[in-house]
């Protein structure tokens, strides 16, 4: 801070207390020592008002202070002397390592103990008597003391500011924990809701278009059936994520989360919304161990069949499309096989969301997965979808 800084109010205040009551001792008659060279009574009011002046530095330019303080007591034991000067001195001293740099913090109550040492030996060496002792004492309470009260102080001041950054520290670590914590979640939410609605929503989309651009009653009659099957159950697994998501919702009930033990049912689902499509969806499964597996591994195996099923739905060439469980051990081996290529009749457009929430699954659990055109035996492009999924431990209770 400048020297030239506008003193605090404190320093202010300060400084006005202490040159008033010098003024006031002075007028009393009432000094701290007798037979100096500087003996006129009036003398003692110019170290009191220069000790005065530097309390407004005491906050803005502590070192200053101190040294001008310090030659001004010097000063002042020349003259009648005044016990506001030595009392405004004291506080200048304890402003200096409270307000002053580290280093003059640390070096002023060591250099403070030596000149009291100091003081006390030569005094008691000089005088040879025991109230020598005295000096040094008075040495100690006008420098070594305030010194130490303003390390003190300090300490306790740097403490607490210390223990206020760490808290601030730790309250934007939380709040970044809480902001990743919620895109972490509406990651997960967006994910859920497109696998859960998307396929119900394709067949929707492919089934009222075939409806729409082909006049006969009975293909329009059945649309509408997978139209209406789809639609309701589109509806109530809305309803299921709504529950979940609403606070204090009136459905308390667990949900259950899907199982690879559902994949007969979603395939079943499948071929019938895609059969006038000219799809036929089939399971194998090739697994040593056909039994339960971490709750997180089966939900993602789960998704990843039911959106590469929604995509043959919206994209696939008419033939098979074969959905194949495998692997042995803790690695679960997830493929999905359609034909490539263009189609007749209508189709669903894509976002590509898809495959990005299958990633996204896959990489939650440290997998891998491939999805794109290969080259079968026999020459002809498929569409694979190939996902491996570590499995660290067995579920329990199989």
């Amino acid at each position: 801070m400048s020297p030239f800084a506008r003193p605090h109010r404190h320093d202010v205040l300060i400084a006005v207390i202490g040159l008033s009551g010098g003024l006031v001792l002075w007028l009393a008659g009432l000094h701290t020592q007798n037979g100096r060279l500087l003996d006129a009574h009036w003398v003692a009011l110019v170290p009191l008002a220069v000790m005065a002046g530097m309390e407004l530095l005491r906050r803005s330019a502590p070192q200053t202070a101190l040294v001008v303080g310090t030659l001004t007591l010097v000063a002042d034991q020349f003259t009648t002397g005044s016990l506001a000067t030595v009392l405004m001195f004291t506080d200048i001293m304890y402003a200096a390592v409270l307000y002053g740099t580290p280093a003059a913090a640390r070096r002023i109550p060591v250099t403070t103990f030596l000149v009291t040492v100091a003081v006390t030996i030569g005094f008691l060496a000089w005088f040879r008597t025991a109230e020598a002792l005295l000096i040094g004492v008075v040495t100690g309470l006008v420098s070594f003391c305030p010194a130490i009260t303003g390390v003190s102080v300090r300490n306790h001041r740097d403490a607490a500011e210390t223990a206020r950054l760490r808290a601030d520290q730790t309250a934007l670590l939380a709040e970044m924990d809480r902001a990743q914590a919620v895109t972490a979640e509406r990651s997960r939410m967006a994910r859920e809701l497109h696998d859960m609605v998307a396929n119900h929503l394709s067949a929707i989309a492919i089934h009222s278009t075939a409806a729409l651009s082909i006049d006969d009653p009975d293909t329009s009659r059945d649309a509408l059936g997978v139209i209406r099957q789809n639609s309701v159950d589109g509806l109530a697994e809305m309803r299921r994520l709504i529950g979940l998501l609403r606070a204090g919702g009136g459905d308390t009930r667990p949900s259950a989360a899907p199982t690879l033990a559902s994949l007969d049912a979603l395939v079943g689902q499948a071929g019938a919304n895609s059969a006038s499509s000219g799809l036929a969806v089939g399971l194998t499964d090739t697994r040593e161990d056909p039994g339960p597996l971490p709750a997180p591994v089966e939900l993602a195996a789960y998704r990843i069949v039911q959106e590469s099923l929604t995509n043959a739905l919206k994209h696939a060439a008419p033939g098979p499309v074969a959905v194949r469980l495998g692997g042995s051990g803790n690695l679960l081996t997830v493929e999905v096989t359609s034909v490539f290529g263009s189609r007749p009749g209508p189709r669903a457009p894509g976002s590509g969301a898809g495959l990005v929430g299958m990633r996204e699954r896959v990489a939650l659990l440290g997998g891998t997965i491939e999805a794109g055109p290969v080259s079968a035996g026999d020459g002809t492009k498929i569409w694979q979808v190939r996902a491996e999924l570590p499995v660290e431990e067995r579920a329990s209770g199989k």
